[in-house]
């Protein structure tokens, strides 16, 4: 059989010699040798049909003797010849401690019976002084050798660590080298001093050698130690290597059982901190030994079949490569065997036999296993890499396909000026197919990794420490709001713990826990952690609805980016969707403004820049800068003022930056104002008083000790009548310590409890029903956010409405301790379900009803989590009512309700100036009266109020799931699909979801200064102080009257003010809002931002529908119509607490007295005479 040609280049077959000639040959090689010619032919040598190649300038044997035994005898010998003299030694040392055992047990027998005798007997046993150190010194050294082998082999230290790497290397080098060498015959010649690989081969075997000694004098136990599988792979490579020089011959042999080393792959990778996860270290596991074992077998199979069996002359052997044995290892694990490659010798297919039992187990368990943990590895398990020049955040939370695309709608919306900022999402469930889709859309600015914020790792594949914030979304719909709210706690906790000086804007479902970020070291405020309360302002938000109808559509679509939809058609549609277009924005304003006042400026941006200014940044020398909404006169703009706009994009809102007298004076077009030479020369040569862009997103937040600008509806406009100042009991505490809010000591539950028939003979009028569905175990809304609008202290006393809660007392009772400190609260225990309970509380008087759910986040099914809000709706609707005067003529000294002071200036007769009464048609438009005139009795004026029907009555429901808003309103045609800002119910004011807050995120990401605007504007005045306190004692503190506290009530508020008569009255027929916007603020200091419009204002048949619907920030020719409700701050007029004196207080929805109290005079006959002549009139003119 031909083997493979050596350098000879040719294959003869040869005879084998008889054992005599063998030893002959042996002796005659030296001689041969030595008359080797270079030039001459090859020598071939005849031994039984075995074929030796040899090259004529390698000294072998010429008779082509198989050597193989040498080698495989110097591996054997090596192995048995070490493992005898382990166990002999043992063996020795056994017996020797056996017998120095019965020495020593003899010996104090004797000491015992001779004690005389004990201490010559010490001194013979213990001997001299250097007798007994010696041996002490000498295992010492013995142990000091074995600790420094110990440390030079272990991982523990660099040099260990380095050592093992390396040695893990060399073997993988050595495999690598019988790769090269099996295409080469089993056994040839070879010179030493010419083979490369073979010098290589020794040299890295020498170092084998050499931590083979690290690790026999390392080791504890050394009979375990010799038979370890690494120490069984260095018995049969390395001594053959030395037999190699030697013997000047190459044997492939065992070689291939460096590959055994393989299974180490995961302790290496270990040590050097690359495999951190268990999944990762079994992964590298279960394939370092498949793999290793697989090359193992391949190698003994490639031996066995290209040499043949002994004991058939190696006759019956086979030329097969190695990769062709690891292809038949392979389909023989996998049980396929296409026959293509088998095993022809006996000792491989005995091999095969034992083989295949094991391989099979082995291939059927681990490689299903190997898939599952591939299968399982994390997809998005990578790193964050930062671009230069781009910023990035990180959004974790709750992240599903809801949140997240809600979230990049906003974000990313075109409107905004060139969004820079790469989002990167973080969380631990890998994203389902619709969110991986949507995140493939966005992949240019969107990344995801699976992770979580409570691993520090992850926070560092994520580059928390570089990015410009975190951001943490809240599960709205979660069963325990608690449990929600104290995870995205942790997050923050985890967060400012990896990296205390990042941003963190929070979303935080229930108010009450927001004490607990207070808590965290590194949350500060001012550096632009935020956390945005739900609870506090959805309950905020429908508080504005109470005070003005349309009020939370309106803001909800300011801080929402919405693209402008055009529509040709004149429908409703069309000029809602118009003032859905704008935003609030903020932005610097121009030098040019510098010394104006506020109304002045405002004025000149409206009409000039076309962009509406409410507010601006305030920097005063006493204190940090600060939120001024609409001051007065005395206001002037500084260098470097912040304002605070309403506009359609942010490119417009440029204008007011870029704007300069001297170029832009004569300008009529507003898209024309650039910046121009006289901005750029400012821009080269900038003046010490020019401020510095400050960053959107960054920077220091303004002080919370401004004056918060907060927001009434149907208020009056008051001028003063009597110079009259309002004499305060300095004490009597009537507000709360911070001035912000009215207050009255805590009252218990039972006073303020009505019952039905309490209720029914109450006489109720212009107050707030609030609906209230809720048990002992439903989560609580929070109806302390609610009421502290309605009790802010910009209103009097007298202009408070009354609040009753009806629903579950068990749910109230826990409500209570939040509310217990708020003037005229009633309750009536009952279920808003019910019709009599509704009427016992004069619903059909009532200036708001709210309907509120604490059941909804307890439902699975997302269509049934608003039913109970729903069906409380249509029953309101569906309700009929007598004509309402009759109500109106009750006595005056009727029942007050439980928690109403009958003591108040609100039950005192009413002197000097007469408020009048709310006046409405029976279409509920409301009115306005002329301005009254010092020493001019203001005539009472009022209409029939026919709420017949319980559609007329004003009310606003909250909803979970957007969908379900289609219920609510029966005649309307909202498609199920469409979005919640396109419905009816929702431009009506009449329907209010928390998902209209999601943009708050984004919108607070890019100017913290919105998100104090908004709270300013929403919840009455609340401050991070007083959230402080809140914290510490969970209810308001009364404090006394002080000019610090009173000056807190000099705040601006928002009023409707009707068209239909007086002082606008002559505008409100076909006249230009842009006239009435600039009359208002010259006159009154008025700021007029939106229009409040019946449905169907726009036919020119008249229509019996009642329903009004939101126009946001009209053009200045947008034409008025008389129906009209103006939305519009005005200033806080201290003369009104004794004059009660009112340009207008248009209620459309109530037959409420001038008080808003509990008692309503009755109504002199000639008054109603002329009340109803009025209501004819203001029909006429309708028509």
């Amino acid at each position: 059989m031909v083997v493979g040609g050596g350098g000879a280049g040719e294959l003869l077959e040869m005879s084998a010699a008889s054992d005599s000639s063998f030893f002959d040959s042996s002796m005659r090689t030296s001689n041969i040798n030595n008359n080797i010619n270079p030039d001459s032919s090859i020598l071939i040598s005849k031994m039984e049909d075995v074929v030796i190649p040899f090259s004529s300038e390698v000294p072998c044997d010429n008779n082509g003797q198989r050597m193989w035994w040498a080698f495989l005898a110097s591996s054997m010998v090596t192995f048995f010849g070490g493992l005898f003299i382990i166990l002999l030694w043992r063996t020795l040392k056994y017996l020797w401690t056996v017998c120095c055992h019965c020495n020593i047990k003899n010996k104090e027998a004797q000491k015992v019976n001779n004690p005389a005798n004990n201490q010559a007997a010490d001194r013979t046993l213990k001997g001299p002084d250097e007798k007994e150190e010696a041996p002490a010194s000498e295992v010492g050294w013995m142990t000091s050798v074995k600790d420094w082998a110990g440390v030079m082999i272990s991982a523990q230290t660099l040099t260990g660590r380095v050592l093992v790497v390396l040695v893990f290397a060399l073997s993988i080098g050595a495999l690598g080298i019988y790769f090269i060498d099996s295409s080469d015959p089993i056994e040839s010649c070879q010179n030493f001093y010419k083979d490369f690989t073979l010098q290589i081969d020794m040299a890295f075997n020498v170092f084998f050698l050499l931590y083979f000694g690290l690790r026999f004098i390392a080791a504890n136990d050394k009979l375990w130690f010799w038979l370890e599988v690494n120490s069984v792979v260095d018995f049969f490579t390395v001594p053959p290597v030395f037999v190699s020089v030697y013997l000047n011959r190459s044997w492939l042999g065992l070689r291939f059982l460096r590959a055994l080393r393989l299974i180490q792959f995961s302790e290496i990778l270990q040590f050097l901190n690359i495999l951190k996860t268990s999944n990762s270290i079994k992964l590298v596991n279960l394939c370092s030994i498949f793999i290793s074992t697989w090359l193992t077998a391949a190698g003994f199979i490639h031996l066995v079949e290209n040499s043949g069996d002994p004991w058939e002359n190696f006759q019956n052997s086979q030329s097969l490569s190695y990769w062709e044995c690891v292809y038949l290892l392979m389909v023989t694990m996998s049980t396929v065997g296409y026959g293509d490659v088998y095993a022809k010798t006996t000792l491989g297919r005995l091999f095969m036999v034992f083989f295949i039992l094991g391989g099979l187990a082995m291939f059927a368990s681990y490689v299903p296993e190997i898939i599952e943990l591939i299968g399982n590895r994390k997809k998005y398990g990578g790193s964050y890499s930062a671009v230069n020049g781009r910023k990035h955040i990180v959004v974790c939370g709750h992240i599903t396909l809801e949140s997240v695309s809600n979230f990049l709608k906003d974000f990313l919306h075109k409107d905004r000026d060139d969004v820079n900022v790469e989002i990167v999402f973080l969380h631990n469930i890998s994203p389902n197919l619709e969110l991986e889709a949507l995140f493939k859309r966005h992949f240019t600015q969107v990344e995801f990794y699976q992770g979580s914020v409570l691993n520090p790792h992850d926070l560092a594949r994520v580059k928390i420490e570089s990015a410009d914030a975190c951001l943490i979304l809240a599960n709205k719909y979660c069963a325990d709001p608690d449990a929600e709210d104290a995870s995205n706690i942790m997050r923050v906790i985890s967060i400012k713990n990896y990296h205390p000086k990042i941003r963190i804007i929070t979303q935080m479902l229930q108010y009450h826990n927001k004490a607990h970020l207070l808590n965290i070291p590194s949350w500060n405020w001012k550096e632009g952690d935020d956390a945005i309360c739900l609870a506090e302002l959805k309950a905020g938000f429908i508080a504005q609805s109470c005070l003005a109808q349309g009020l939370s559509t309106m803001l909800a679509n300011l801080f929402s980016m919405r693209s402008f939809i055009e529509i040709e058609e004149d429908t409703w549609q069309k000029y809602y969707l118009e003032g859905v277009a704008n935003e609030m924005y903020t932005e610097y304003l121009s030098s040019a403004f510098v010394g104006l006042s506020f109304p002045t400026v405002c004025e000149l941006c409206y009409v000039k820049l076309k962009l509406l200014l409410i507010a601006i940044e305030y920097k005063s020398e006493q204190r940090e800068s600060s939120i001024l909404i609409n001051p007065g006169n005395h206001v002037k703009m500084q260098e470097g003022t912040l304002g605070f706009f309403i506009a359609s994009d942010a490119k417009e809102v440029k204008r007011a930056f870029f704007y300069c007298k001297a170029c832009h004076d004569d300008i009529t077009d507003p898209k024309r104002i650039k910046k121009c030479g006289c901005k750029r020369l400012e821009d080269e040569h900038p003046s010490t008083l020019s401020p510095k862009k400050k960053q959107r997103n960054g920077g220091m937040r303004n002080s919370p000790n401004c004056s918060p600008k907060m927001m009434s509806r149907h208020d009056p406009l008051l001028i003063p009548g009597n110079e009259q100042i309002e004499n305060m009991d300095m004490n009597v505490k009537r507000y709360d310590s911070t001035g912000m809010f009215h207050w009255c000591p805590s009252k218990d539950i039972e006073k303020v409890i009505l019952t039905r028939s309490e209720a029914s003979m109450t006489v109720l009028s212009g107050h707030v029903v609030v609906c209230i569905f809720g048990d002992v175990t439903s989560a609580l809304v929070g109806l302390r956010n609610l009421v502290m609008p309605l009790r802010a202290s910009n209103f009097h006393y007298h202009e408070l409405k009354p609040i009753v809660f009806v629903g579950s007392l068990d749910y109230l009772r826990r409500e209570w301790e939040t509310l217990h400190n708020f003037p005229k609260v009633s309750i009536l225990p009952g279920t808003p379900l019910s019709r009599a309970d509704l009427r016992a509380v004069n619903i059909n008087l009532c200036d708001m009803c709210v309907i509120l759910s604490a059941n909804q986040n307890n439902i699975e099914d997302a269509s049934l989590q608003d039913k109970e809000c729903i069906l409380a709706s249509l029953n309101i609707k569906s309700m009929q009512f007598d004509d309402s005067i009759g109500v109106l003529q009750a006595n005056s000294q009727g029942f007050t309700p439980p928690g109403m002071d009958r003591s108040s200036p609100d039950s005192s007769p009413v002197h000097g100036f007469v408020r009048q009464a709310s006046v409405t048609t029976g279409s509920n438009i409301p009115i306005i009266t002329e301005l009254a005139k010092p020493g001019k009795l203001l005539p009472l004026v009022s209409l029939s109020q026919e709420k017949k029907s319980g559609t007329n009555i004003q009310m606003i429901t909250e909803l979970v799931n957007d969908s379900n808003v289609q219920f609510l309103d029966q005649d309307d045609d909202d498609d199920p699909d469409t979005e919640l800002y396109l419905t009816q119910p929702f431009a009506c004011g009449t329907a209010f979801a928390v998902s209209v807050l999601d943009s708050l995120m984004s919108a607070t990401y890019f100017n913290d200064n919105i998100l104090t605007l908004i709270r300013t504007l929403v919840t009455g005045g609340a401050t991070p102080e007083l959230e402080a306190l809140l914290a510490e004692e969970n209810a308001l503190r009364g404090g006394y009257s002080t000019p610090q506290t009173l000056a807190n009530r000099d705040r601006c508020r928002v009023a409707q003010l009707a068209l239909y008569d007086g002082p606008f009255a002559d505008l409100g027929d076909g006249g230009c809002y842009g006239d009435l916007f600039c009359k208002a603020l010259k006159t009154y200091n008025m700021l007029c931002f939106g229009i409040y419009r019946l449905r169907d204002a726009h036919l020119s048949t008249p229509s019996q529908c009642t329903k009004r619907y939101v126009i946001t920030n009209p053009p200045y020719e947008f034409e008025l119509v008389p129906t009209d409700l103006i939305f519009c701050l005005m200033q806080f007029d201290h003369n009104a607490g004794q004059s009660r004196t009112s340009l207008s207080h248009s209620s459309h929805s109530s037959h409420s007295s001038s008080k808003k109290s509990s008692s309503v005079h009755s109504i002199p006959p000639s008054n109603r005479q002329n009340r109803s002549s009025k209501t004819r009139e203001g029909r006429d003119k309708q028509k």
